[in-house]
């Protein structure tokens, strides 16, 4: 027998990480195995890279551009990391939520920050930490994508962005990422079943109590 449907609000999921840790590794996995799971799209002033597509792996704008969204407050969120801003878009996200949908993004600890000041209760945030920092330099190093002395900057920011674990409502250890995956997995099911996310419980309720 199907469950029955009772209206739930969304969850902005927020998945935060040292680079390379993980966190958009567990995101895009989520997102692949759950209908109901979408990734939110950053807007964002740095390059595009290889094989990335614009509005599907992020919106690529230009300084000019980026300043005019945050004056006009449409992003969430928004920060500058090693010399590059990203943001993230307030409308597509509240209208996700408003309709039962659920979004995960995975920003950093500013980011969190900002959104734990506007959608505290639609948000469930996870820090991902790496099982040692000479794992978390061979996962940068693997990903042949920065040139070195990104990589160096990375691994040197990394202790100050893990400083900030005790501010997330879940904390995990990437030691494994099949167990990471099943473990945001269902932390987010969990979630889902919070009574005060599900807006049409008390209809549901009396309907059942009218029945009996």
């Amino acid at each position: 027998m199907a469950e029955p449907k009772i209206k739930r609000r969304g969850i902005l999921l927020v998945l935060s990480s040292p680079s390379g840790a993980g966190k958009t590794t567990i995101s895009r996995a989520l997102v692949a195995g759950d209908r109901n799971l979408r990734m939110s799209v950053s807007v964002t002033t740095r390059p595009r890279r290889p094989r990335e597509i614009d509005g599907r792996h992020y919106h690529f704008v230009t300084h000019d551009q980026f300043d005019l969204m945050v004056g006009r407050g449409d992003l969430l969120e928004h920060a500058t990391v090693f010399g590059n801003s990203y943001g993230t878009p307030r409308k597509p996200v509240m209208e996700a939520l408003e309709n039962g949908k659920d979004i995960i993004s995975d920003v950093d600890w500013q980011g969190t920050q900002q959104l734990t000041a506007q959608v505290r209760e639609d948000l469930v945030s996870v820090f991902v930490l790496p099982p040692s920092m000479a794992a978390l330099k061979r996962r940068l190093q693997s990903r042949a994508q920065d040139p070195r002395e990104v990589v160096q900057a990375r691994m040197a920011k990394s202790s100050d962005e893990m400083s900030h674990w005790a501010e997330y409502d879940y904390v995990i250890v990437n030691q494994d990422l099949a167990a990471s995956i099943r473990q945001v997995r269902a932390v987010l099911t969990a979630e889902r079943k919070r009574r005060v996310r599900q807006m049409g419980l008390a209809d549901f309720v009396n309907r059942l109590r009218g029945e009996a």
